[in-house]
């Protein structure tokens, strides 16, 4: 563990200094770098691109000839980031520097850090003389991921389905460790929650703002709507995983209100983080009226992001927007501009149960448990592409626990602490050498 941890604080800090923002991207310098590393240790490398300078690796060692094909086990990591203002760190975000145990910089949780541990765990395997007994196991490093994956993972699944094709998958998406109930449990994310955004228009008469009565502010008209989004009645919309986390944490799923008022007893962040799994959620995001200050708007937008579970679709939408707006709902136009049901991986696999053994082994008495990632990751492109696929995120942080890492994604300071870089390179080392031979 000490050398892989080492091995890993290295090249995750190489990554972190180039500087990867996304727009405009600029992964090439970062891509290149992985495929030196890789190609070095004994994996074939090639890499594929939409654009020049925005490049993706697939890094592959394979069983001898004559063995079986399958399974066929894919890593997975994007290398671009968001964006960061210096201002707002205590330490440089594309420094890398090393402070109080932890790795400062942007990308230490999103994802550079799961891009190291599955290269050093893959190339210390291959350097080692292992090979695949069957199938194969390859390194898939991408672009552009923060903003769709359209040069990236969704355009390699297109374009190139036979150079990424897999059985297994693991990502991004869960594996902070959380307590609950006394047991510490390590999360898999089995699936990840639809996008239903929509607009919410009010209609005024449009006036000159130093005689407010002359208009009909179409902007005032939004504020019922607004309190009524501040303030939604509980509701939950139980699918698979959620349902499997709620037994795993031995609740009940007839009950998630109790369960999440256990949840919140336990660590009020803890509820705040695991609850959007469980419902159809309404954010306002965004919000236009007039284009001038001194005219009273004749209409007025709210914008919505709208999260559903997977398994549900426009119908739960429609459902719930009655719920939350009411007798408001008819005084208004609603429109929706994207719309896109989750995806899932079944909660039950065998790649599951050597995950779950992993976290045994590793820390006896703690348990994987299946969650939902309230956002999107590319595994929704390999789910799409190759529906036979298991495809689960997991980053195993032992040292780091969800309600303290969480908040870290895209924010300022956003760090790991050193010793998880060796414990997931570790996980990765042992499920590729366990699932593959």
């Amino acid at each position: 563990m000490p050398d892989l941890q080492q091995q890993a604080v290295t090249l995750l800090q190489d990554l972190i200094r180039f500087n990867t923002v996304n727009p405009p991207g600029a992964e090439r310098a970062a891509i290149e770098h992985l495929e030196r590393y890789l190609s070095e240790a004994g994996f074939q490398t090639q890499i594929l691109a939409a654009e020049p300078a925005r490049p993706n690796l697939v890094a592959t060692l394979r069983a001898p000839d004559g063995a079986p094909e399958h399974p066929v086990m894919v890593l997975l990591g994007h290398v671009d980031t968001v964006l960061a203002d210096p201002s707002e760190w205590l330490h440089d975000p594309w420094s890398g520097e090393i402070a109080d145990g932890y790795l400062w910089g942007r990308g230490a949780l999103d994802m550079k850090s799961q891009v190291a541990a599955e290269a050093v765990a893959a190339a210390t395997l291959a350097r080692d003389g292992w090979r695949p007994a069957r199938g194969a196991l390859k390194l898939v490093f991408v672009c552009d991921e923060e903003t769709g994956g359209d040069l990236g993972a969704h355009w390699l699944t297109a374009n190139h389905p036979d150079a990424v094709r897999c059985d297994l998958l693991l990502n991004e998406g869960a594996g902070e460790v959380f307590e609950f109930g006394g047991q510490r449990r390590y999360g898999v994310c089995c699936a990840e929650k639809g996008i239903f955004r929509f607009n919410i228009t009010a209609r005024g008469e449009a006036g000159h703002a130093s005689l407010p009565r002359t208009g009909d502010n179409a902007l005032l008209k939004l504020a019922p709507v607004l309190t009524a989004l501040a303030t939604q009645p509980e509701s939950f919309a139980l699918t698979e995983a959620p349902e499997a986390l709620l037994r795993a944490l031995g609740q009940d799923p007839r009950d998630p209100s109790a369960a999440m008022a256990r949840l919140e007893a336990a660590h009020p962040k803890l509820r705040t983080l695991i609850e959007p799994m469980f419902s159809v959620t309404l954010t306002p995001t965004m919000a236009s009226a007039s284009t001038k200050i001194n005219v009273i708007p004749s209409r007025a937008q709210v914008r919505v992001d709208c999260r559903v579970p997977p398994g549900l679709g426009r119908d739960a939408v429609d459902r719930r927007i009655a719920q939350v707006l009411g007798e408001l709902e008819g005084r208004f136009e609603i429109e929706f501009t994207e719309q896109t049901v989750g995806n899932a991986s079944p909660v039950q696999s065998d790649l599951m149960q050597a995950i779950d053994r992993w976290v045994q082994a590793n820390e006896p008495g703690a348990a994987a448990v299946p969650v939902i990632l309230p956002g999107f990751s590319d595994s929704r492109w390999f789910r799409d592409a190759f529906p036979e696929c298991i495809a689960y995120g997991f980053f195993p942080q032992r040292h780091q626990p969800l309600i303290e890492a969480a908040p870290l994604v895209h924010s300022a300071n956003e760090r790991i602490d050193v010793r998880d870089l060796g414990f997931a390179a570790s996980c990765y080392r042992d499920l590729a050498a366990e699932l593959l031979g």
